[in-house]
């Protein structure tokens, strides 16, 4: 879990991750075979014109219908709601859609930029049991925020950010918030 505030340079870390962005300076390694997903905060990859199925189906064309709406259903799309447009989802379920997304790739390592940004309490709720069931399905998982109230109960390790930098990194069963907030104002 990456935590800071907004504008530290959490979204730019994970484009530079994906090879979207060149990293001004420092180094990094990946391991053998990581194939990324990437959880956009803005859900680009989703075509507001087609209803959620098609989405699917569009995506992973190999799939016959029954894979497609037991795969909807495991992210909560059931009935009727398979049918909708896109377009007129609301923000949770347009997390969800996504998600299903990253889940039916054969993407190994999820960056998740605020997956949950401007959802309500009930759906956060949701996309963090679909999030732990993708990590317990042994992906890996990245995923970062603004919100502190997502790290508890979520992951493993926080990496906190400020000022655009590593201010430090907790493990997240034994920190408290004030370790937390208290690396977040590091270099502000």
């Amino acid at each position: 879990f990456i935590l800071g505030e907004n504008g530290c340079g959490k979204t730019t870390l994970l484009k530079i991750l994906t090879g979207e962005y060149q990293a001004d300076s420092g180094e990094y390694k990946f391991g053998n075979n990581i194939q990324f997903g990437y959880y956009d905060q803005a859900q680009t990859d989703l075509d507001p014109s087609k209803t959620v199925i098609d989405e699917v189906w569009d995506r992973y064309p190999g799939m016959t219908q029954t894979q497609v709406r037991s795969a909807l259903a495991q992210f909560l799309f059931k009935g009727d709601d398979v049918f909708k447009n896109v377009g007129k989802l609301s923000g949770g379920e347009k997390a969800r859609a996504s998600l299903l997304k990253l889940m039916l790739s054969k993407a190994n390592m999820l960056l998740l930029d605020e997956p949950t940004r401007g959802i309500d309490v009930g759906a956060k709720y949701e996309i963090y049991q679909l999030i732990l069931d993708l990590a317990n399905k042994g992906k890996t998982v990245i995923m970062v925020s603004s919100e502190m109230p997502e790290l508890l109960g979520v992951c493993d390790r926080i990496l906190v950010m400020s000022g655009g930098r590593l201010a430090g990194e907790v493990d997240a069963k034994t920190a408290t918030q004030e370790d937390i907030m208290r690396l977040a104002a590091k270099y502000v």
